[in-house]
């Protein structure tokens, strides 16, 4: 095969990308550690497909605790490994590589972690950087159209993260937010935005490009509430005493909020064969309990490091 060197130049008036992790279609990862990011990177042709390499090439944010996070060193508590982030010093851990790792040694493909911004991550995969998106994504009828989706490695609950000692610290539902004035934020882009709009006379704060930034509005006191997934916020408040998290009443919360429940992987619209072939690990494996999903999980956000 005769190498043609593609190479990526996200330009920065760039407004939305047809997909965005965490449930998102135009948001950025925020601040990470440092190291080349893969829309920087460029590949030859023969390069981008897995199935050739036998390499599990994985876009992700590494910067999404407890779904993923950048760490310094392979090291991690529970006698696992991190994974090198391609083309720099640091490596990735957290749920979304536990779970790569998983389906790498299921297909017997040698895994390799490439770090993207959010804003480009649907871009830089449809240009061959790397082959699909574990990144704590939700799947949309939007993204089915430009994107081929696994069924869901993860099942995520949304919740509300508030300050500790404010008047809204002790709140069960949803409607009793209604006819305050709340003052709302969440991340930009995502699914999350419309749910806002269920909270009668809310009062749009600034909605924020990572969910860190959501976090700080709500410590700051910018914010009131934050509409963001439970286990984002729970690993987001095991390092800021400042924020509680709620989880309202089944009976009195968010409605058509499915979207930003299914996290999936997602593989380029015309790689059906990557699509299924990873499928088919996740089946092997029986990767579809909850339950062990929701034990993973713990176990990640146990584990982040306190800079996440």
């Amino acid at each position: 095969m005769k190498k043609k060197m593609v190479s990526l130049l996200v330009a920065s008036a760039m407004v939305v990308s047809a997909l965005a992790g965490c449930g998102s279609s135009s948001e950025s990862s925020g601040s990470s550690a440092s190291g080349t990011s893969a829309e920087s990177q460029t590949v030859s042709e023969e390069e981008t497909s897995g199935e050739e390499s036998n390499v599990l090439r994985v876009g992700m944010e590494c910067a999404y605790a407890p779904f993923n996070w950048t760490q310094e060193t392979e090291e991690v508590a529970n006698g696992d490994t991190a994974v090198p982030i391609y083309g720099t010093n640091f490596y990735a851990y957290g749920y979304d590589v536990m779970v790569a790792k998983k389906l790498a040694e299921q297909m017997g493909m040698e895994l390799e972690i490439h770090k993207v911004e959010w804003d480009s991550i649907g871009l830089s995969m449809d240009s061959g950087v790397y082959d699909c998106i574990i990144a704590g994504m939700g799947k949309t009828e939007e993204r089915e159209k430009s994107y081929a989706f696994t069924e869901p490695y993860y099942y995520r609950d949304n919740c509300i993260t508030v300050k500790k000692g404010s008047e809204y610290e002790n709140v069960k539902g949803l409607s009793e937010l209604n006819g305050k004035g709340v003052k709302l934020t969440t991340q930009l882009g995502t699914g999350w935005v419309p749910l806002l709009d269920q909270i009668e006379g809310g009062v749009l704060s600034g909605n924020y490009a990572t969910t860190a930034e959501c976090f700080m509005a709500i410590s700051n006191g910018v914010a009131d509430v934050a509409v963001i997934d439970v286990p984002t916020a729970e690993s987001a408040a095991m390092t800021n005493s400042d924020l509680v998290v709620i989880q309202l009443d089944e009976n009195d919360t968010f409605k058509d909020d499915q979207e930003m429940t299914n996290v999936c992987i997602a593989t380029r619209k015309d790689d059906t064969a990557l699509r299924d072939k990873i499928q088919a690990a996740m089946d092997a494996i029986g990767w579809n309990d909850k339950a062990a999903m929701d034990e993973l999980m713990e176990e990640a956000i146990q584990l982040q490091p306190a800079a996440n």
